[in-house]
């Protein structure tokens, strides 16, 4: 019998608004990555009060570019709905990928609020931008 960890992939998903937290177990590849983007993907869909989605790379076996861009895509769509995305217990061989590819400081940056409607003084038109 082996020590070595399992690679079987599982994204398990907790969602307590406006928390969103993703523990992945595995590999993160082309095999897995459309299960961690839909599993995110559906709770920011049905739950839009969520403000912080936390990704737990604790049990992360690996990651290939699938895995990145699912990352990448990830942080499109908490961005769109004004979430904050983190990535947390991130292993040696992530923070490697990630600085190699440049892409952490984009995937860490706090969201942006989302887009608010103002009403302008005189009533006339309505502005659509950030307060």
């Amino acid at each position: 019998m082996s020590n070595l960890p399992s690679t079987e992939f599982t994204a398990t998903v907790h969602c307590a608004p406006p928390v969103l937290t993703v523990r992945l177990t595995g590999d993160l590849d082309y095999d897995t990555s459309d299960e961690l983007l839909d599993a995110v993907t559906t709770q920011l869909t049905h739950d839009l009060a969520l403000r912080d989605v936390h990704l737990d790379f604790g049990e992360l076996t690996a990651i290939d570019s699938s895995g990145l861009s699912a990352l990448l895509m990830i942080h499109r769509r908490t961005s769109t709905t004004g979430a904050t995305l983190h990535l947390d217990c991130r292993p040696g061989f992530l923070d490697r990928m990630l600085h190699i590819t440049n892409v952490l400081d984009h995937l860490t940056t706090p969201a942006a609020n989302p887009p608010t409607q103002h009403s302008h003084p005189d009533g006339d038109y309505t502005e659509i931008g950030v307060p």
